[in-house]
């Protein structure tokens, strides 16, 4: 979908979009962010021991590891 230059818009047709674009919110379920931030932090914490950037990574399965040393003579 191309990109929409909000400046070239007609003061009518952006107050078109806005309606759309509250339309569509309403219709959005909303949750307080006291429930939704305890939700999020048992997820992060019951998955905490199979995250690579809290647990490492093995080092024969690190993609990155180098494989070799430079050697300069």
């Amino acid at each position: 979908m191309p990109a929409i230059n909000i400046e070239d818009l007609s003061e009518k047709d952006k107050l078109k979009m806005e309606v759309e674009q509250l339309r569509k919110e309403v219709k959005l379920e909303r949750q307080p962010v006291s429930k939704c931030s305890e939700d999020i932090k048992n997820y992060i914490e019951e998955r905490s021991g199979e995250d690579p950037l809290v647990k490492g990574v093995p080092e024969d399965k690190n993609p990155f590891k180098e494989k070799g040393g430079c050697i300069i003579a």
